[in-house]
Parts: structure tokens; C-alpha cells; sequence
């Protein structure tokens, strides 16, 4: 197995899509995605979000999706929005790889610091980001409005 770690294209997105996909059944939440390939074509193409893949070979086998934010106490920050790696790809360093990736292009990008969330019944994520040396914030509650 000879994984890269690259920028993603276009042509990658539509298989980054289905990734995304696949994230939201792990997380018992597919249903949530109301977005289709189309619109995440456009965000990607007008830079609302970046991503990075994971291929081996040719076949991408896992992504981080992120974009800049700011933080009014921090500065600006790079936000990680979806990390995955298909689940047969599991436990063989990609998931590494791709956040070791992610953290580069958030310091690249001068960034004061990187920020995510996790769910707290996903044991394996927590341990991942515990090796890390993350801060896990528990006294923050998240909020929304769906348009």
C-alpha cells in the first residue's frame, strides 16, 4: 500500500461526496444530508470549503474537509468539517496522514489554531484526537438554525 496525501481536484469531489455519505451513515444521520453532488461542486469550485485526499493508487480512501474561520478571542482559524477514511482503510496510519495534512495547511495558512468537533459516543475518533493531544471541550454546547 503506497498512500498520497494531495490537495483534492475536482474530479475527486464527487467520490469525496459519497465519503461524506458514507460519514453520515456511520453517524446514523444520513437522512441529515440535504445537499446534493451538484451543490457540493459548486462550494468546492467558489472555495468554500478545501479538501485533501487519500489515494492509494488512484483510489481516494479517505478526506479531511475544512475551511478558514476566525475566532474573535483567537484570530483567524482553520475549521475541520468532515474527516474520514473508508472503513476498510481503517487502522493503517491514513487517518494520520490526512489530519497531519490538515494540521500543515492550517499553519501554512497562519492560522492561530485548529478547531473541530466530535461526537461523544465516537470512542475511536476520541482516542484519535486524544493521541493528538487535542483539547476536548465538554462545556461548550453547539447551536443552530436550519434554513
Amino acid at each position: 500500500m503506497s498512500i498520497t496525501v494531495v490537495k483534492a481536484t475536482k474530479k475527486d469531489i464527487p467520490t469525496v461526496y459519497n465519503l461524506v455519505k458514507e460519514l453520515a451513515k456511520y453517524e446514523n444521520a444520513l437522512h441529515e444530508v440535504t445537499i446534493d453532488l451538484d451543490y457540493y461542486l459548486n462550494s468546492f469550485s467558489n472555495d468554500i470549503f478545501r479538501c485533501i485526499v487519500a489515494k492509494d493508487k488512484d483510489e481516494i480512501v479517505g478526506t479531511c474537509i475544512y475551511y478558514l474561520t476566525y475566532s474573535t478571542w483567537k484570530g483567524k482559524m482553520m475549521y475541520l468539517e468532515d474527516f474520514v477514511v473508508r472503513e476498510e482503510h481503517r487502522k493503517k496510519g491514513i487517518g494520520q496522514l490526512l489530519f497531519d495534512e490538515f494540521i500543515k495547511q492550517s499553519k501554512k495558512e497562519n492560522c492561530t489554531m485548529a478547531k473541530w468537533q466530535v461526537l461523544d459516543w465516537n470512542e475511536p475518533a476520541i482516542k484519535f484526537y486524544n493521541k493528538n493531544l487535542a483539547t476536548i471541550e465538554k462545556d461548550w454546547w453547539n447551536c443552530k438554525i436550519i434554513f
